[in-house]
């Protein structure tokens, strides 16, 4: 019986273990791609998230947000870190730009060769703020930044 039940937990968690960590959503707008891009990077600071690093040519930037809060019973664990890496793509057809926003989430752990990030599932803060960016800025621009 023990056996059996040691097979099945281990058979669910080789079965969740192709689920991916990040969290990817798109949309389409109107709008010119430095357009969208401009109001990806004002919408930062309206979803607590602080810019990390900017490609102006690829209009592609990444931002986090730390939180310290989240406690785990493991003296290494530090704090959790949330990632967005937004894209505005120029894009054929109907529309204009395509706007890609991955949420990611990583745990960061204290070790002996310094600060060690590992990747979890995407938090639900980070899913949130992800779609919050697309909501504003994945749509028509004009009508997002009366919005806000």
């Amino acid at each position: 019986m023990r056996y059996s039940a040691c097979l099945v937990a281990a058979s669910v968690l080789a079965g969740c273990s192709n689920a991916p960590l990040a969290t990817t959503l798109t949309a389409s707008s109107p709008s010119p791609a430095p357009d969208v891009f401009q109001c990806a990077r004002n919408q930062l600071k309206a979803i607590k998230y602080a810019q990390s690093s900017i490609d102006i040519d690829g209009q592609r930037l990444n931002a986090r947000r730390v939180d310290d809060t989240q406690r785990r019973p493991d003296v290494q664990f530090r704090r959790i870190v949330d990632r967005l890496e937004i894209e505005a793509v120029p894009a054929s057809g109907g529309a204009v730009t395509t706007l890609k926003v991955t949420a990611r989430t990583f745990a960061e752990y204290t070790t002996q060769r310094g600060p060690t990030e590992v990747e979890e599932r995407t938090s639900e803060a980070a899913r949130r703020a992800a779609q919050a960016m697309i909501d504003r800025c994945g749509g028509d621009v004009a009508r997002a930044g009366e919005s806000t």
